[in-house]
């Protein structure tokens, strides 16, 4: 088994781990993304009074909203992106090894070079899997309607502690919302947010080279350490992913609303603040209607959501990394054996 297709495994388990753990979070991450209604926009709701409202008001199952095509999502995502960056930096690697050789540099790769293998990781991950996330953001941001607000859109919203009764729309499974972006947009529908998430490669390129150059210097400092221990910890990954991820997110943070707004159902209305015809659109209406503040909506619940996942599938991934490589050390070792007469 390839190094690459081990990674490959190895990140897509990772990722679904760390998906099922934080998902609710994610919901309720793109619905303050999404969120579009002045009048709501006016009462500071925060990420746990918000779920708790979900609950109360549409039910648990809605916290879950889209979670199979995202779990699938997620695992194609992780393989993908997981597969080609051990592809990309095997080869890397090796051009390093050889400037060596040529009396350049010191055969290791550097942050320029790790920041190029993740981008183009990232930029192949994104095309191939855009057309799920689309799906999994229409199922996450659709809500189920109160009466009042189906009988009036524009009236003043009930009082929080008033649970009012909901109508069920229509299914809205995984075949619904495929249908109904093809019907929308056909073909280059589930291409929404293209644009902006290929930018935003830049954010697991940030990650993973902060990530890396902290454990590179995590392990030489060990290395130095007399007492000779280089091993790094479960929980030192966990706590180096977090750090990487935090510092990724608060940079490009801003392109995920911008995404998320284009992948959500666009709304039809008379109202033209709501509509998107495209990234540049969408950035200028968010910056005339709701200033800069509208490009962090959320922002708080998606650092804990992405922090926390981030940190357990790097832990989730390097355990798993290091179980299969044993396993296969030993699966060897064990077919090296004369077989007993």
């Amino acid at each position: 088994m390839s190094d690459a297709l081990i990674n490959g495994l190895a990140g897509a388990g990772g990722g679904i781990i760390a998906q099922i753990i934080t998902y609710p979070l994610q919901t309720v991450n793109a619905r303050q993304q999404t969120e579009r209604d002045l009048k709501k926009e006016k009462r500071k709701v925060g990420t746990i009074e918000q779920m708790c409202q979900v609950v109360k008001q549409e039910g648990w199952e809605r916290l879950y909203g889209g979670l199979t095509p995202s779990l699938v999502g997620t695992a194609a995502s992780q393989g993908v992106y997981y597969y080609f960056y051990q592809i990309f930096r095997n080869k890397a690697e090796t051009a390093a090894l050889q400037s060596q050789k040529k009396g350049i540099g010191d055969g290791s790769v550097g942050m320029l070079s790790s920041l190029v293998v993740a981008a183009l990781s990232g930029c192949v991950n994104v095309l191939l899997t855009n057309p799920i996330w689309v799906v999994v953001t229409r199922m996450q941001t659709h809500t189920k309607i109160s009466k009042k607000d189906h009988s009036n859109r524009l009236a003043a919203t009930a009082p929080e502690e008033t649970a009012l009764p909901v109508i069920e729309p229509l299914s809205y499974g995984t075949s619904h919302v495929i249908q109904e972006v093809y019907d929308e947009a056909g073909l280059f529908g589930f291409w929404k947010g293209v644009f902006p998430t290929l930018i935003m490669v830049s954010n697991p390129s940030i990650q993973f080279m902060l990530y890396e150059t902290m454990l590179k210097k995590l392990k030489k400092r060990r290395a130095l350490n007399k007492q000779g221990n280089n091993g790094v910890t479960a929980l030192e990954i966990f706590l180096l992913g977090a750090l990487a991820k935090l510092g990724a997110t608060v940079v490009t943070y801003p392109l995920l609303v911008v995404k998320s707004r284009l992948q959500a159902k666009q709304v039809t209305t008379g109202d033209k603040r709501h509509h998107y015809k495209g990234t540049l659109d969408a950035i200028l209406k968010m910056i005339r209607y709701e200033g800069f503040a509208g490009f962090y909506k959320g922002m708080n619940t998606k650092i804990i959501q992405s922090v926390l996942a981030a940190a357990v599938l790097f832990m989730v991934k390097e355990e798993l990394v290091k179980g299969v490589r044993l396993l296969l050390i030993k699966d060897g070792i064990n077919t090296m054996k004369p077989k007993p007469l």
